[in-house]
């Protein structure tokens, strides 16, 4: 059997001596995951789902070395299923007839089969289209892993057959039990408790890095730590030097934030030259830049997310030194941008309210109708071009029937939201006037 395609029993094999640290890390049982207990954890919907002994559907979001594979594997023991395995970046449409047939054999011998697609966001919408009729008659149960955002990369019928669960990027307390695990199996790492800190920030929620980094560490047999400096020569990549009271990486990231949110560019430039100075890699500062754009400006000033994608592009053609001033300058953009967390509100709010109404059909007039018998049904019937409607604006509903409509977006009165703000007010009157 290729290495690229995998059919296992439902309980994990042993991992042979010579593995990788990594995988003789994995862990043997659910409990075991580290990270993310509000998944896995009792009051989790893995949880949930193997005390009922019932698995449905799911989809795993989130970034790398988080979990996802580990996830599946043990999920499929915990329930008594078996496994079988594919991976959308080597796996074409004859490795996924192949799990199928062999699900569709086991069934008929009254065994399930837990199907894991690797990166499932790279199958097409076609190849997608063809997991539906097995996912429907019984015979896989699917579980896809995908570091993107499943709405953009995995079609609607697929989504409405799977729960997504989201995997969260593991913080330094999770990588220092990965650490602990490793140190168990191998012994101390060779390095100063500085360089320790140093390691887990450059790890940046991934602890197949991690733990990959430690491997290399363990294989060089060093006779005396190495402090940060030295660690980051060794590794040849940059890793962040913070001090020995442990205040670096995520303390220092958050007065970043917090000083970008309260508007003051000469702290927020001071924190920013604080984390580089003492060897942060620059794209997880670029990264924070861009949720802060989001985060806490959106609307009320469009271009700063397009001043941090362009400082995060200009970083990576220039590199280091050079770039660090492309992030320096979005940071001050934001710092001296007008603040509006309207629309993150606005998103809390509306996933929400989506959540506990997911069900609800649109208005009949604003479906799409493609076929003459959709229209024969009343599909489309009804519905009003905007453009041909006087101002353009049609002002019809376009809420659920039974569903009252909803203010989720509430602009503020500063930068350009103002302008959203008066035309908001400015359709809510023609609504008014025209109901």
């Amino acid at each position: 059997m290729s290495d690229l395609f995998a059919s296992d029993p439902a309980v994990p094999a042993e991992p042979a001596a010579d593995a990788p640290l990594a995988d003789r890390l994995r862990p043997r049982d659910l409990s075991e995951i580290i990270g993310q207990d509000h998944v896995t954890g009792p009051e989790g919907a893995i949880g949930r789902m193997v005390a009922a002994g019932r698995l449905s559907s799911i989809v795993l979001w989130g970034p790398p070395g988080t979990g996802k594979t580990s996830i599946a594997r043990l999920l499929a023991a915990a329930v008594g299923m078996r496994y079988e395995a594919v991976s959308a970046v080597f796996s074409g449409v004859a490795d996924l007839r192949k799990a199928f047939a062999a699900a569709e054999t086991a069934r008929l011998a009254g065994q399930r089969t837990l199907l894991f697609v690797d990166e499932i966001h790279r199958f097409n919408r076609a190849q997608q289209d063809g997991f539906l009729p097995f996912v429907e008659s019984g015979a896989v149960t699917l579980v896809g892993a995908t570091t993107e955002n499943p709405s953009f990369e995995l079609n609607a019928a697929l989504l409405s057959r799977a729960q997504v669960l989201i995997l969260h990027r593991l913080d330094a307390a999770a990588l220092e039990q990965l650490l602990a695990r490793a140190e168990e199996l191998e012994g101390p790492l060779p390095l100063t408790p500085e360089a320790r800190d140093a390691l887990v920030a450059s790890a940046d929620g991934d602890g197949r890095f991690l733990l990959n980094q430690a491997e290399t560490l363990y294989a060089a047999r060093l006779a005396e730590p190495l402090d940060p400096a030295a660690l980051g020569q060794f590794l040849q990549r940059r890793v962040a030097v913070y001090d020995k009271n442990r205040e670096g990486h995520y303390n220092l990231i958050s007065a970043l934030h917090k000083a970008v949110r309260g508007s003051d560019p000469q702290a927020a430039l001071y924190y920013m030259a604080r984390m580089l100075m003492a060897g942060e890699e620059p794209l997880f500062l670029a990264r924070r830049l861009v949720r802060m754009a989001v985060e806490d400006i959106g609307l009320a000033d469009p271009q700063a997310l397009t001043q941090c994608i362009a400082a995060k592009d200009a970083y990576q053609f220039l590199g280091s030194p050079e770039g660090e001033l492309a992030l320096v300058q979005a940071c001050l953009y934001l710092a001296t941008a007008p603040k509006s967390n309207a629309a993150y509100k606005a998103q809390k709010a509306a996933w929400k309210s989506a959540k506990d109404t997911g069900s609800l059909m649109p208005p009949m007039n604003i479906v799409n109708a493609p076929t003459k018998l959709m229209k024969d049904v009343g599909y489309g019937k009804g519905y009003t071009y905007d453009h041909d409607a006087d101002e353009g604006f049609s002002g019809d509903n376009y809420w659920p029937d039974g569903m009252e409509p909803q203010d989720y977006y509430q602009p503020v009165e500063r930068g350009f939201e103002r302008e959203v703000k008066k035309r908001l007010d400015y359709w809510d009157k023609l609504r008014r006037e025209r109901g």
